[in-house]
């Protein structure tokens, strides 16, 4: 089911954007182009601030920036393990997991399947596919 905002008219901070700012241009995206972003803005907004507005935005099959919000949690997965949850609390991370093992499609369930082999196999971190997209353009499990 998604939910869709109003127009959306642009982001107050681009580099620290509000859930509900977030969630309104990612059933809008193309109002505010990816293109004009600040450099790194996927990087910028994987955090835990709005980790479950993106986790919402990649469980809807509807939400026309469903891949962008998958990849920043490919980032934000990869930030957590890599710094082993120094950046990212773990029992966020691993209730995430669940949740889309539980409820997910295929997609999310293979980000949550990718998750837990980079949680046990740390080594198998490639930077191409968890912070420059290429295991959401593959949609492939390790």
């Amino acid at each position: 089911m998604s939910v869709q905002e109003e127009t959306f008219h642009g982001f107050a901070n681009p580099v620290d954007p509000s859930p509900a700012e977030l969630r309104s241009w990612a059933y809008q995206p193309d109002s505010v182009p990816l293109t004009s972003m600040p450099p790194d803005w996927d990087l910028l907004v994987a955090g835990d601030h709005l980790v479950q507005t993106l986790f919402d935005l990649a469980m809807d099959p509807a939400c026309p920036a469903r891949r962008f919000a998958l990849h920043c949690l490919y980032i934000y997965a990869a930030d957590g393990i890599r710094t082993n949850f120094r950046a990212h609390p773990k029992r966020r991370f691993r209730k995430l997991v669940e949740h889309a093992e539980r409820a997910g499609d295929e997609l999310m369930r293979n980000w949550a399947h990718n998750s837990r082999v980079l949680l046990a196999r740390p080594d198998l971190f490639v930077y191409r596919d968890w912070c420059e997209g290429g295991l959401v353009r593959e949609n492939r499990r390790l």
